[in-house]
C-alpha cells in the first residue's frame, strides 16, 4: 500500500463528497433553508462512500493500484458505511423526530437513544428468519451487519427493479397511449367551466342569504346568557339551514372541479406525449420500450425458473452467454479475453444507471412528501436507503463479474450466503413485477372510462 494509492482514493472521495454536497444543495434543498449542516454532511459522506464502493469494483476489474491497497480500502469503506447506516443515521433520524415534538424537547437526547435502541432491536431480529450467515460468525463480526443491511437493500432493489421493468415499457411505448383529441379536451374544459360557474352562482346565493339575514337582524339579535346558548342550539334561524345545504353543495362541486382540473391536465400531458411519440426521439424511445418489454418478459421468466428449480448461476451472465453463442456457431473465440472486457462495460453501465436512477427516484420522493419540518428526517431516510441500496448492489453485482475479479470482494464481505440474496431478489422482483402489471393494467383500463363519464 503506497502513498500514491491513498492519495488517489482520498482525492476521489473528496470529488464524490463534493458532488453529493452539490446535489443536496441544488436538487433536494433548493427550496428550503439549510438549518442543520450535520444532515448535509451525513448525506454527502454516505454518497461519497457509496460511490467509492462502485469505484473499487471498477478498480478490481481493471487491476488499478496495488491489491493490498484495494483490500484495505474495501475493508475501511465497508466499516465506515456500516457505521453510518447502523449507528449514525438511525440516531439522528430519532433525534430530529424527537426535536419536532415539543413535549419531548427537553429530554430529546434520552428519547433519541431509546428510539435508536428500538431500531437496533428490530434490525438485529431481522436476521433471525433468513439463512444469511455462517454459524461460526461472532456477534460483533462485520458479516452480522452486512448480512442484515443486504436483506433490506436487496428487497428495496428488487421492488424498484420489478416496478421499473414494467413501468419503463409502459411509459416509453406509444402503444399504451390513449387516443386523445381536441374534442375530448374541449368537452372536459367545458364541464370544468360549468362547474366553476355553478360554484360562483351558489357562493353568490350564500352571500345574498347572509346579507338578508344581517339586514333582518338574525345575525346580531342573538340572546345572551345560559338560556340563550341553549336556545341557539335547539333552534336555528330560518336561513341557516339553507346556508348549510348550499355550503355542502359548494364543497362537493369544489371537489369535482379539482378532479376535472387534474383530468384536464392529464389529457394535455397525454396529447403532448402523442405529439412527442411522432418525433425521431419519440420513435427511438418507442423502440426502447419494445426492447424493455422483451427484457421484462425474459426477466420474469428467468426469475420464475430460478425460484421453481432453486437455481443460482455459478458463472457471470456475460461469460455464460458468450460460451453458448460460440458453441452454437462453432467459431474460434477467446471467451476469457472478451468476457472480461464486456463484463467491465456491463458493470460500468449498471453502476452509472443505478446511481442516476436512484438519485432521480430520491429527488421525486423528496419533493412528494417533504415539508419544512420533516425535510431533515426525510433526507436522512433517503441517505439510509441510498447506503443500503449501494451495499446490496455490491452483493448482486459480484455475480456479474468473472471469478478472478470476485476474490477480494468475497474476502471483504465474508462468508455470506450469496445464493440466498440472489434467490431473495428473484422472489421480490417477481412479486413486484406482477403487482405492477396488475396495477398498471387496472389504471390503464380505468382511465378511458373516467374520461368518458358524463
Amino acid at each position: 500500500m503506497t502513498y500514491i494509492d491513498n492519495s488517489i482514493f482520498f482525492l476521489l472521495q473528496i470529488l464524490f463528497f463534493g458532488f453529493g454536497w452539490l446535489f443536496f444543495m441544488r436538487q433536494l434543498f433548493k427550496d428550503y433553508e439549510v438549518r442543520q449542516y450535520v444532515v448535509q454532511v451525513i448525506f454527502s459522506v454516505t454518497f461519497a462512500f457509496s460511490c467509492t464502493m462502485f469505484e473499487l469494483i471498477i478498480f478490481e476489474i481493471l487491476k488499478v493500484l496495488n491489491s493490498s491497497s484495494r483490500y484495505f480500502h474495501w475493508k475501511m469503506n465497508l466499516c465506515v458505511i456500516l457505521l453510518i447506516l447502523v449507528f449514525m443515521v438511525p440516531f439522528y433520524i430519532g433525534y430530529f423526530i424527537v426535536s419536532n415534538i415539543r413535549l419531548l424537547h427537553r429530554q430529546r437526547l434520552l428519547f433519541s437513544c431509546l428510539l435508536w435502541l428500538t431500531f437496533m432491536y428490530f434490525f438485529w431480529k431481522l436476521g433471525d428468519p433468513f439463512p444469511i450467515l455462517s454459524p461460526k460468525h461472532g456477534i460483533l463480526s462485520i458479516e452480522q451487519l452486512i448480512s442484515r443491511v443486504g436483506v433490506i437493500g436487496v428487497t428495496l432493489m428488487a421492488l424498484l427493479s420489478g416496478f421499473g421493468a414494467v413501468n419503463c415499457p409502459y411509459t416509453y411505448m406509444s402503444y399504451f397511449l390513449r387516443n386523445v383529441t381536441d374534442a375530448d379536451i374541449l368537452a372536459l374544459e367545458r364541464r370544468l367551466l360549468q362547474t366553476m360557474d355553478m360554484i360562483i352562482s351558489k357562493k353568490k346565493r350564500m352571500a345574498m342569504t347572509r346579507r338578508t339575514m344581517f339586514q333582518k337582524g338574525e345575525v346580531h339579535n342573538k340572546p345572551s346568557g345560559f338560556w340563550g346558548m341553549i336556545k341557539s342550539v335547539t333552534t336555528s334561524a330560518p336561513g341557516s339551514e339553507n346556508l348549510t345545504l348550499i355550503q355542502q353543495e359548494v364543497d362537493a362541486l369544489e371537489e369535482l372541479s379539482r378532479q376535472l382540473f387534474l383530468e384536464t391536465a392529464d389529457l394535455y400531458a397525454t396529447k403532448e406525449r402523442i405529439e412527442y411519440s411522432k418525433t425521431f426521439k419519440g420513435k427511438y424511445f418507442n423502440f426502447l420500450g419494445y426492447f424493455f418489454s422483451i427484457y421484462c418478459v425474459w426477466k420474469i421468466f428467468m426469475a420464475t425458473i430460478n425460484i421453481v428449480f432453486d437455481r443460482v448461476g455459478k458463472t457471470d451472465p456475460v461469460t455464460r452467454g458468450i460460451e453458448i453463442t460460440v458453441n452454437y456457431l462453432g467459431i474460434q473465440f477467446d471467451v476469457k479475453f472478451w468476457s472480461q472486457h464486456i463484463s467491465f462495460i456491463l458493470v460500468g453501465i449498471i453502476i452509472v444507471t443505478s446511481i442516476r436512477g436512484l438519485l432521480i427516484t430520491l429527488t421525486k420522493f423528496f419533493y412528494a412528501i417533504s415539508s419544512s419540518k420533516s425535510s431533515n428526517v426525510i433526507v436522512l431516510l433517503l441517505a439510509q436507503i441510498m447506503g443500503m441500496y449501494f451495499v446490496s448492489s455490491v452483493l448482486l453485482i459480484r455475480m456479474s463479474m468473472p471469478l478472478e475479479y470476485r476474490t477480494i470482494i468475497t474476502e471483504v464481505l465474508g462468508e455470506l450466503q450469496f445464493n440466498f440474496y440472489h434467490r431473495w431478489f428473484d422472489v421480490i422482483f417477481l412479486v413486484s413485477a406482477l403487482s405492477s402489471i396488475l396495477f398498471l393494467y387496472l389504471a390503464h383500463k380505468q382511465a378511458p372510462e373516467k374520461h368518458m363519464a358524463p
